[in-house]
């Protein structure tokens, strides 16, 4: 598609014989959220780390607006927005000295977006780095990522140190990038964070991206937990022939997978006492593509 913005071919990095990333390909669309998830030790940062130059591939093709990033990149780089999931800047500036130290690598007036973002985020710029706490580090490497209005954004646990409300205001920020036409990467293990404001997701295990797909789609595709209470257990059991979750005496909770006409056919040979039948959480669904 040619609104592709970032896209990632067959990725590779090995550190000798070690595994860093195996193969990472995916496609990132001009103005959308891409959720990159997966556990610790996955490669989410491997690749991250790699696309932005810091660490050389082994393998594979990496394309920002159909261009092909070779050796340095410089001029793809200035359109690029960074936040890595740790922050070292000099602990001897304080948080002016670094903003303005950033200022001078960019040949534009960034003074009104950077004191937007310090409004919001409540930074105080006469702190030195070195006094900060980590969630208030974390606030001065967004406005780094973000006071040059970049094109693209990446994001790397981004929320890791921010507590719940400058979480929710971190990500109000992120849906007004979007509508700005900002894409963005966000690499996270937060499902619930994910499933809330990104549009597409990306699952990495071992180095592989093993399935990439609409959130919509994810949730739609989506199977259900049915919880019954009867006294009928075995017949449920026979009936419906799902996944058993959990059972206790007379209760039996099971993963659905029928269309739910053909779960209410088969239901209603059974005598229930009770029935909840509940959306698979996003967290669940991330688990079963683990096992």
């Amino acid at each position: 598609m040619n609104d592709v913005i970032v896209r990632l071919k067959h990725l590779k990095k090995y550190y000798g014989s070690a595994r860093g990333i195996k193969d990472v390909s995916l496609n990132i669309h001009k103005g959308e959220i891409y959720g990159f998830i997966g556990p610790n030790g996955s490669g989410k940062s491997t690749t991250i780390r790699t696309i932005m130059g810091l660490i050389n591939k082994t393998d594979g093709d990496i394309y920002i607006n159909g261009v092909k990033l070779d050796g340095e990149s410089i001029e793809i780089k200035k359109i690029i927005g960074y936040l890595p999931s740790e922050i070292n800047l000099y602990d001897d500036m304080t948080v002016k000295q670094a903003l303005d130290y950033h200022e001078l690598f960019y040949n534009k007036d960034l003074k009104k977006r950077r004191n937007e973002l310090v409004k919001l985020l409540k930074i105080d710029e006469n702190k030195r780095i070195e006094d900060l706490s980590l969630g208030n580090l974390k606030k001065v490497g967004i406005v780094l990522a973000l006071m040059h209005e970049p094109e693209i954004l990446i994001l790397d646990e981004p929320t890791s140190g921010l507590d719940p409300i400058m979480q929710s205001i971190f990500h109000e920020i992120l849906i007004k990038e979007k509508e700005k036409g900002t894409t963005i990467l966000y690499s996270s293990h937060v499902l619930s964070e994910v499933s809330s404001i990104c549009d597409t997701i990306g699952f990495i295990k071992d180095g592989v991206v093993i399935k990439e797909d609409s959130i919509d789609n994810i949730k739609k595709d989506n199977y259900t937990y049915l919880k019954i209470t009867t006294k009928e257990i075995d017949k449920v059991k026979k009936e419906l022939n799902l996944k058993i979750i959990k059972e206790s005496n007379n209760e039996i909770v099971l993963l659905n997978t029928m269309n739910i006409n053909e779960l209410i056919d088969k239901l209603s040979k059974i005598n229930i006492d009770r029935l909840l039948i509940e959306e698979i959480p996003l967290e669940d669904l991330f688990m079963n593509y683990y096992k």
